[in-house]
């Protein structure tokens, strides 16, 4: 099964690494993303980059930044191919090792084709 291990950061504590601390992390992370069971790997850029759509009253509503007003914010994604979810929570706990400021949300992939309803 395919799980998404949702990274997310804090604004407040993302600029206070050292270059050090930052090639660590780096390292630690390049080492899981060169695993077989890791498939991809998708960092977005600052949640005061985003632009929301909502839809209210039949008109479509354009908001920028994002959505929810809050100090973290999904920084990106990594897929992996693990047999439970215990595994991916394996490595999800090892990322945030490294990482140690951001939590990680693990949720299954839902791999199931849309149906006509």
């Amino acid at each position: 099964m395919r799980y998404a291990l949702l990274a997310y950061s804090n604004f407040e504590a993302r600029g206070q690494r050292t270059d050090a601390e930052q090639r660590r992390i780096n390292a630690g992370i390049a080492e899981v993303l060169a695993r077989p069971n890791v498939s991809g790997w998708l960092r977005l850029h600052d949640a005061d980059s985003a632009t929301t759509v909502r839809h209210e009253q039949g008109k479509t509503l354009l908001t920028d930044g994002p959505f929810v007003d809050s100090k973290d914010f999904l920084g990106g994604f990594i897929l992996v191919e693990a047999d439970s979810l215990d595994d991916a929570l394996a490595v999800a706990d090892e990322l945030q090792q490294l990482h140690g400021t951001q939590a990680i949300e693990v949720r299954p992939v839902l791999e199931e084709p849309l149906t006509d309803a």
